[in-house]
């Protein structure tokens, strides 16, 4: 039976979710009504590991797509602090420097995307020019 055909159990399942919510092995292991030994030697198996990570990455996507969200709010704030009158002049200053400077690294980050789009490009074109001359290079 090939890795991916492979199925978990409804214990392994159990395991595997506990694993994604508690802090710790022994916590999950507890959690999932199984032993050390057992949860150590499920988290061995090949699909356990794919499954796990799958499922983590999923988790770390969910955050970032919350901390995406979140930023539209979090500039808004800046901005209002930043235009704020009434707030402290200390605060003002740290509220447009940060807008400042997070617009550079934006910028900077726009521009190194786009070098290495370009980059690829190129490097696709020349695999591509050079295909049919042989393996040997001149």
């Amino acid at each position: 039976m090939k890795p991916s055909d492979e199925k978990l159990t409804p214990k392994q399942e159990s395991a595997l979710l506990a694993l994604l919510s508690h802090g710790t092995i022994e916590a999950a292991y507890e959690a999932a009504g199984v032993s050390k030994s057992t949860m150590w030697r499920w988290m061995q198996l090949s699909e356990f590991q794919t499954r796990y990570r799958a499922a983590r990455r999923q988790l770390v996507e969910v955050a970032i797509s919350q901390l995406q969200n979140a930023c539209t709010k979090a500039a808004r704030v800046l901005v209002e602090i930043a235009e704020d009158k009434e707030a402290s002049p200390s605060a003002r200053v740290s509220a447009a420097k940060t807008i400042i400077e997070q617009s550079i690294s934006a910028v900077e980050l726009v521009d190194m995307m786009e070098r290495i789009e370009r980059l690829e490009e190129l490097a696709n074109e020349r695999g591509e020019q050079t295909k049919g001359f042989g393996s040997k290079r001149r």
